[in-house]
């Protein structure tokens, strides 16, 4: 996983990861109404989720880091 959890305590639910993963690893979960990881082998490592996520819930380990390179555009 890359991944390596959110806080559920800090996850308002506001969707803004979901939004923000070009990769559509997280989605909101319709009983909590809180973000999950729905598909941990499609992660990037972008980090995209967390530099957006304004309670600071999404955390990746750092041994999971990578220097990854992304160019869209």
């Amino acid at each position: 996983m890359s991944i390596e959890r959110i806080d559920y305590e800090l996850c308002t639910g506001c969707g803004i990861c979901v939004k923000s993963c070009p990769m559509d690893v997280l989605r909101i979960d319709n009983e909590s109404n809180k973000a999950i990881i729905q598909y941990p082998e499609d992660c990037m490592l972008c980090k995209w989720c967390t530099f957006d996520c304004p309670e600071n819930a999404i955390y990746i380990s750092p041994e999971k880091e990578s220097p990854l390179l992304t160019s869209w555009g």
